[in-house]
């Protein structure tokens, strides 16, 4: 290959990394917005709306399968239904959690609430493993785990009060929503093997279980019943509400694909340096859209939990690492199927809005 056709080619990677990663971190970010715009302006309807946004996952799924053979819409049984009712409830749980924290913070602070998902996601997979990390990984989550105590706290470093501090069941929603993703991420693995290692299909089973999950406590909470009020009263903004629905359960959809792509195209690190920048840019957008305060304390706190994640990220990827001098030349289609299993992996554990 002649220096001119390699240069093209470099190039060409390069604008397609960034697009993929300008692509992933715009799905992000219109996910917490427009999930942000619509809870504040129907705040008692949460579930209704998470239910929407699953509804119509499972619906685009339908619809790729018909454009495409490479999305496969799984063969429904009870067999199977039984096997990956675990990962599926713990995912409907968590995202339940994640849209009531978000639903009570604001969303510069949503990052911070979310802040021990890394810690927490390391803590399950020791217990499960039985296997103690090393003292780089536990420096790791020290770090994050400090950035989030310093989000949370009540004060700030430079004097300046929050106008209006976080309610502590919000940020308790935001630590259950952060434990129940590092379960999903562990349960993720032990559940692949039943839908044929398919993450599509995986994803259709989780979508389509947490609806049916989560339909009948939408009707225990009453919350048909308030929309056929709200539907009737004139300071109800329908629009906005169905909208929303529309925009984020695509977004959602998108979102999914566009983690995976982002690993697949760059790597885990630089995944988990797009996502970092990802909550600082979020943060300022919340200061905008929603003139969110910005104090000192929640950029530090913010800053450190960035810097932790891919300190983290960093480690993993020296740990994992063989020894070049007694690695033996690796054949491509096992390194595929290795990076394949590692984007698997890292992708769960990538941030998220309600889809996680």
């Amino acid at each position: 290959m002649s220096n001119m056709e390699s240069t093209k080619q470099n190039v060409s990677q390069t604008f397609q990394v960034a697009g993929v990663v300008s692509f992933y971190m715009a799905a992000a970010l219109v996910m917490v917005f427009v999930n942000k715009a619509v809870l504040n302006s129907s705040p008692d309807l949460p579930l209704l709306f998470l239910l929407n946004q699953l509804v119509l996952a499972v619906i685009l799924l339908h619809i790729s399968a018909l454009i495409t053979p490479k999305v496969e819409i799984p063969h429904l049984d009870f067999k199977t239904a039984k096997k990956v009712a675990p990962v599926t409830l713990v995912n409907v749980i968590g995202l339940v959690f994640n849209i009531l924290c978000l639903r009570g913070v604001e969303a510069s602070f949503f990052q911070i609430a979310r802040g021990l998902v890394l810690p927490l996601t390391i803590a399950v997979s020791s217990i499960q493993t039985h296997n103690v990390p090393s003292r780089r990984v536990l420096l790791a989550a020290g770090v994050v785990t400090l950035g989030f105590v310093l989000g949370v706290a009540p004060h700030t470093f430079a004097n300046i009060q929050w106008r209006s501090a976080p309610s502590g069941l919000s940020i308790f929603y935001g630590v259950l929503s952060s434990l129940f993703i590092a379960v999903h991420a562990v349960l993720i693995k032990s559940s692949l093997p039943h839908v044929h290692n398919s993450t599509i299909q995986l994803a259709y089973w989780q979508n389509l279980g947490s609806a049916l999950f989560l339909a009948p406590f939408i009707l225990i909470q009453g919350e048909y019943g308030l929309l056929r009020v709200l539907m009737n009263s004139r300071d109800w903004n329908a629009g906005v509400f169905v909208w929303g629905s529309i925009i984020t359960g695509v977004f959602g959809f998108l979102l999914c694909v566009a983690g995976l792509l982002s690993i697949k195209v760059t790597s885990p690190i630089t995944h988990m340096f797009s996502s970092a920048a990802r909550s600082v840019i979020q943060t300022l957008l919340g200061v905008w859209l929603f003139n969110d305060l910005f104090t000192s304390n929640r950029a530090l706190s913010i800053l450190i939990i960035a810097l932790g994640t891919m300190y983290y990220t960093w480690v993993k990827s020296v740990e994992s690492a063989p020894p070049r001098s007694s690695v033996p030349p690796r054949d491509p289609v096992d390194l595929e199927k290795a990076e394949s299993a590692l984007a698997k992996h890292t992708a769960e554990l990538s941030s998220r809005g309600p889809q996680q």
